[in-house]
């Protein structure tokens, strides 16, 4: 945790950054804003932010995340409206109104939605990244194809059928002893290239 040392425009600079890492969010001053960490100087932190800094003062309080701009993958995105953070707007308008305040927050996804999940591996089945585990109808017409994520594979030990939730778990994949609880969500960091076999 640091302190606003220095506002030029969009462009934060903190000290007491030491730990923090470039592209890292972080959250500026007494509302919360969403940053992003584009340098490191010593301890000083440079930060491109995000939303208005009009207001901000030397001396409030910039916490680290620990987390990259990501954003989220699943259920949910057809039809939706998001600002470049991928903000839901329909989520934001509902809690703030017409005009969305400085600092408000929104998940991407909904976390109450129940989606229906329809399997498409079973039990003792050898997965790997991108393969098709299952699908929800997302509308009448589009289906959601959800993937084994990136860096995950082994072998099915449970898939589950039915309503859930983009956080409640689907499968569970095990490889050399460890195993892996699937969702419906993935996070994907925004400044990655998604991998692909074939275009």
């Amino acid at each position: 945790m640091g302190k606003i040392w220095r506002i030029s425009g969009p462009l934060v600079i903190a000290d007491d950054m030491k730990g923090s890492q470039v592209y890292e969010i972080v959250e500026i001053g007494d509302e919360g804003l969403v940053g992003e960490i584009i340098g490191l100087e010593g301890n000083k932190a440079i930060i491109q932010a995000h939303e208005d800094t009009l207001g901000l003062k030397t001396g409030e309080v910039v916490r680290g995340t620990g987390r990259i701009l990501s954003a989220e993958l699943g259920p949910g995105l057809v039809g939706a409206i998001y600002d470049g953070l991928q903000k839901s707007l329909l989520t934001l308008a509902e809690n703030t109104g017409s005009f969305i305040k400085r600092g408000a927050k929104a998940l991407a996804l909904s976390r109450d939605k129940k989606w229906q999940f329809t399997p498409k591996v079973k039990v003792g089945d050898a997965v790997s990244e991108g393969d098709i585990i299952g699908t929800v109808p997302e509308t009448n017409l589009i289906e959601h194809r959800i993937m084994v994520p990136v860096g995950t594979k082994g072998i099915v030990k449970e898939i589950r059928t039915g309503d859930y939730t983009v956080e409640e778990p689907i499968a569970r994949v095990e490889h050399d002893g460890e195993v892996k609880e699937l969702t419906l969500m993935q996070e994907w960091p925004v400044r990655k290239p998604r991998p692909y076999k074939q275009r």
